[in-house]
């Protein structure tokens, strides 16, 4: 049974950082593509990043260029997403998901696990 949890979301305020982190067990992962997407209410859901646990390829969207910063941890099966320079339309739920591949994808149907989503609402 493959398990995605999600943690560290907040509230922060505009230009502040926050580390969310995503434990994932069940099977190895290795042959598996690490994502992280998010959805605000009434929009669809969107992609953040991407991280190929095999090879360390990683995406990213346009809007988080610059700011965000995907990575993983084999020894302990975590993947983690560095986010700085909050701004408010960075406000989600944010989900991790796992995809049967070796290859990156940003689209979300393609991924096969999902975890529950931690919110992250950026606000002054």
């Amino acid at each position: 049974q493959v398990q995605l949890v999600e943690s560290g979301g907040g509230l922060v305020q505009p230009g502040a950082s926050l580390r969310l982190s995503c434990a994932a067990s069940g099977r190895t992962f290795s042959s598996y593509v690490m994502g992280w997407f998010r959805q605000a209410p009434g929009k669809e859901r969107e992609f953040v990043a991407a991280i190929s646990w095999s090879g360390g390829n990683t995406d990213y969207a346009d809007s988080v260029k610059g700011r965000f910063t995907i990575s993983a941890d084999n020894g302990k099966n975590m993947v983690y997403l560095q986010m700085n320079s909050l701004k408010p339309e960075d406000t989600a739920v944010y989900y991790c998901a796992a995809d049967y591949s070796v290859v990156t994808t940003t689209t979300w149907y393609e991924y096969d696990y999902w975890g529950q989503g931690t919110q992250v609402t950026v606000s002054s």
